[in-house]
């Protein structure tokens, strides 16, 4: 099985970074594993995401996000099936994630099935302030969030 594992967000934006970050994390860790492409820094949306994330079996993405009631350094997982697609989608600029996996499909391109789709979703506080660190308290709980993600996904690898 092929796996990508691919580390998205952008370096320089302070917590944005975080999935970047992470997947370094794990890739120095854990190493070259065979079958496992090491994609550590991804900064495309929408339909240009399909160059990346295509011709592989499965899938594990490391990114941030922002959602009520939890806090910095708060995780989720989850796969593709829980993804909605766009409802009004006008540009390609507006493409989601589903969005851009179910024209993909349609289009032939290989891409995993939703249940190989693994998302690991970090909260974060500032995806708008340009830095190369992240906010204290995303810093202070990266050694703990690389541990418990790595755990996560050498399972998955296993």
């Amino acid at each position: 099985m092929h796996t990508k594992i691919v580390g998205m967000g952008n370096p320089i934006i302070t917590d944005d970074a975080i999935g970047v970050r992470l997947v370094r994390g794990l890739h120095e860790r854990l190493g070259e594993i065979e079958g496992v492409i090491w994609i550590e820094e991804c900064s495309v949306g929408g339909l240009n995401l399909l160059d990346v994330v295509g011709d592989c079996d499965r899938l594990i993405v490391v990114d941030s996000l922002k959602t009520r009631g939890a806090g910095p350094g708060d995780w989720h997982r989850f796969t593709a099936v829980d993804l909605r697609p766009t409802l009004n989608l006008s540009s390609v600029h507006d493409a989601n994630f589903a969005t851009a996996l179910a024209l993909g499909r349609r289009l032939g391109i290989p891409l995993p099935r939703d249940e190989e789709i693994h998302i690991f979703g970090v909260e974060i506080i500032d995806n708008t302030s340009f830095g190369e660190q992240m906010t204290p308290e995303l810093e202070q709980r990266f050694p703990a969030l690389l541990n418990e993600i790595r755990a996560q996904v050498r399972n998955l690898l296993d």
